[in-house]
């Protein structure tokens, strides 16, 4: 099983290092009298995704016979992960019915309690904390909007 999860992750990846490569090279992928072009440094990341793939497949290939019965992965390491994973997957969710601030302070504070064995006041103060420094550093002085929900709605923003 994990030669096949692994094989179709490279060639997934190098898929990706494709798309990356031909636009850069669409928008134009050398070095012009005034510098690098736009893109210049996307195609370089496309091709060392090209390139790390490509070594990630041919690993594969040759250690084919030997990876023939091994497993993928287990529940107890899959666990972990999925712990991380979920919550994440929610709070990306959330984000789009809430706005990010608010998801944010949710998120940080049930990670910090759950996770991290915080206690509440300590989790409260970051979780409120962190959303209100990064509104101010990006609504208010930089003026770059993010995803906001009713509350940010609320206040005027």
């Amino acid at each position: 099983m994990t030669r096949w999860v692994e094989l179709v992750f490279a060639l997934f990846i190098m898929l990706g290092g494709a798309i990356v490569v031909f636009d850069s090279v669409r928008l134009g992928a050398s070095w012009g009298s005034d510098g690098p072009q736009s893109g210049y440094f996307p195609f370089l990341v496309g091709m060392a995704l090209l390139l790390s793939s490509a070594w990630i497949a041919g690993s594969v290939l040759v250690r084919w016979r030997a990876l023939a019965d091994s497993v993928f992965v287990e529940w107890n390491a899959l666990k972990p992960v999925l712990k991380m994973l979920l919550p994440t997957a929610a709070y990306v969710i959330v984000i789009r019915l809430l706005g990010l601030y608010v998801a944010s302070a949710i998120f940080i504070g049930f990670f910090m309690i759950w996770q991290g064995r915080y206690r509440i006041a300590t989790a409260l103060g970051v979780a409120i904390g962190v959303p209100v420094l990064l509104f101010l550093l990006f609504e208010v002085w930089f003026l770059v909007p993010l995803p906001k929900g009713p509350v940010e709605n609320l206040l005027g923003y």
